[in-house]
C-alpha cells in the first residue's frame, strides 16, 4: 500500500484528489495539507508517508521550498509535483530540490494515480509538455557547444551512456529509451547501472538532476 499525502492550498482540489486517488486499492491517502510547512510538520509528527503530491503555488511555503525542506529532512520520502503552473524555472528548481516528478493538473485521474506508482518505484516522471520545455532549456544552443559532451565524458561516461542520461532527463522510461536508441530494455538497465556507479548516484532522479546541474552550470 502506497501512503500518499496531498498538499495543496485549494480545499476543493485537496478533497477531489483525496477522493479520486483514494479509490485505487494500492493507495492510502494518509492526510492533506495546505502548504509545504504543514507537510513537513505532518512528517515531524510521525506521519508515515511514501509519496507527497505537492502543488507549487501555495502561501507560507510553496512547493519548491517545501520539496527542499522535506528532502533534506526525509530523503526517503518521494515528492511528486502536481500543478497548473508550468514555468521553466520552477520545474528545474523543483527537480534540483529533489522532486521525483512533475505533472500538470489537466491530465486524467488515472495518469495521476499511475504517476504516483511510478515515482514510488524510484523512477523519474515528467509530463511530456514539461520534458519538451526542459529539452529546449538545456539544448546545445543554450550552452557552449563543447560543454555538454565534455562535462559528461569527464565522468567516464561513454557516448551511449551519455545518450541514456539525456533521455532520462527528458522523463523517458526504460522502454521508451530502448525504442528511441534502438536498444533492448536489458541493455538500457545495464547502462543505467553503470551510470549510477560512475556518477556515485542513487537513482534515476539523481541522474536527471545531475544532468540539469551540469547544463545550467550550478
Amino acid at each position: 500500500m502506497i501512503q500518499v499525502l496531498i498538499t495543496d492550498d485549494d480545499p476543493f482540489i485537496r478533497e477531489s484528489l483525496k477522493l479520486i486517488i483514494g479509490l485505487d486499492p494500492d493507495i492510502d491517502v494518509v492526510g492533506t495539507c495546505m502548504n509545504g510547512d504543514e507537510a513537513l510538520a505532518f512528517l515531524q509528527n510521525g506521519g508515515q508517508v511514501d509519496v507527497i503530491l505537492m502543488d507549487i503555488r501555495m502561501p507560507i511555503c510553496d512547493g519548491v521550498q517545501g520539496t527542499l525542506k522535506i528532502k533534506q529532512a526525509y530523503p526517503h520520502v518521494v515528492v511528486l509535483i502536481l500543478t497548473t503552473f508550468d514555468d521553466d524555472e520552477f520545474i528545474i528548481q523543483a527537480l534540483r530540490n529533489g522532486a521525483s516528478g512533475y505533472l500538470l493538473k489537466n491530465i486524467s485521474p488515472d495518469r495521476i494515480v499511475q504517476g504516483i506508482k511510478t515515482v514510488e518505484q524510484g523512477n523519474l516522471l515528467i509530463h511530456a509538455d514539461i520534458a519538451k520545455k526542459l529539452t529546449t532549456f538545456i539544448s546545445p544552443s543554450s550552452v557552449p557547444s563543447a560543454r555538454a559532451p565534455k562535462a559528461l565524458s569527464d565522468y567516464g561516461l561513454t557516448a551511449s551512456e551519455q545518450s541514456v542520461v539525456v533521455k532520462i532527463s527528458e522523463g523517458l522510461s526504460n522502454k521508451e529509451i530502448a525504442q528511441e536508441l534502438f536498444l533492448s530494455e536489458g541493455t538500457v538497465k545495464n547502462y543505467i547501472t553503470e551510470i549510477l556507479s560512475k556518477l556515485s548516484l542513487r537513482d534515476r532522479t539523481q541522474i536527471a538532476i545531475f544532468y540539469l546541474k551540469q547544463q545550467t552550470g550550478n
